[in-house]
């Protein structure tokens, strides 16, 4: 008969008998001391080898042991009968969880829950060069060593120039009186340049003038005569000319002005552009 065909109320009473039976231990154990105590009796007679008396204590040791086994696994069977058989199935690689999915990975820099948080040093970054110091600007003023203290100055062509002849300007302004005033226009020499004449807005007799041709150029000089005085205002000296025929490059013309007021030294100097008759 299979252990499939035992009726379930046998089962059940198997199961409900396993559960109350205990072994009598002393029981055991008093049978065990009284077979030894029988073979150390001095009046008891050996009809067998002493070895014998111990493998029969053991046989009967081991025949108690097999009676409740086979009464423990009796009672199992028929309770691991009565329950369904499960198939566990497994695969070669874990398929992660849900939760495992949402959560957001955690940084290695953050501490995990119980872990006292870790302080790292700040990399150092590299450190920013300053700006270079820009230079200020300077208010625009004009040509240098056009201006000197009170006395300012402007050189020009005269519009009124023409193929064959020109005339050069030299503007001074002062804002104080000039007790002394040298004033040089050099023409330079690009062929055929030669002067037609000389002038200036301050009286004449106040001035001394020459006109020389030297070092390639033609020389237009004014010197202010002794004991007279140049007032405030604006002051225009020309010097005229005649030069080959087509358009004259003033560009290595010259002029300079040296004067005092107050006591004080003063020196102007610059060249020549073109004036367009507007000023």
């Amino acid at each position: 008969m299979r252990r499939q065909d035992v009726p379930d109320e046998v089962r059940a009473r198997l199961h409900e008998a396993a559960g109350q039976h205990e072994p009598d231990r002393a029981r055991i154990l008093a049978r065990l001391e009284r077979g030894m105590a029988e073979q150390t009796r001095p009046d008891h007679r050996v009809t067998r080898p002493p070895v014998f008396g111990w493998v029969r204590v053991v046989s009967a040791t081991a025949a108690v042991a097999c009676v409740l086994g086979l009464g423990g696994y009796a009672v199992a069977s028929a309770v691991k009968d009565d329950a369904p058989e499960q198939t566990v199935a497994t695969t070669a690689t874990a398929e992660p969880s849900p939760d495992a999915i949402s959560r957001a990975p955690i940084h290695p820099s953050a501490p995990q829950p119980g872990e006292t948080p870790r302080t790292e040093k700040p990399r150092a970054t590299p450190s920013a060069k300053a700006p270079s110091a820009t230079a200020t600007a300077k208010p625009p003023v004009t040509a240098p060593g056009e201006v000197d203290g009170p006395l300012r100055s402007d050189g020009s062509v005269d519009p009124h120039s023409n193929d064959f002849w020109a005339q050069s300007n030299l503007t001074l302004k002062t804002s104080e009186e000039l007790t002394t005033l040298t004033v040089r226009l050099k023409i330079a020499q690009t062929g055929g340049v030669t002067s037609t004449g000389a002038w200036r807005s301050l009286p004449e007799d106040d001035f001394t003038l020459t006109i020389e041709d030297k070092d390639g150029f033609l020389v237009y000089n004014w010197t202010l005569k002794e004991g007279r005085r140049v007032p405030a205002g604006e002051w225009v000296f020309a010097g005229q000319y005649n030069h080959e025929r087509g358009g004259r490059n003033a560009a290595g013309d010259r002029y300079t002005a040296t004067g005092a007021a107050g006591g004080e030294q003063l020196a102007v100097q610059g060249g020549f552009t073109a004036d367009d008759g507007d000023s």
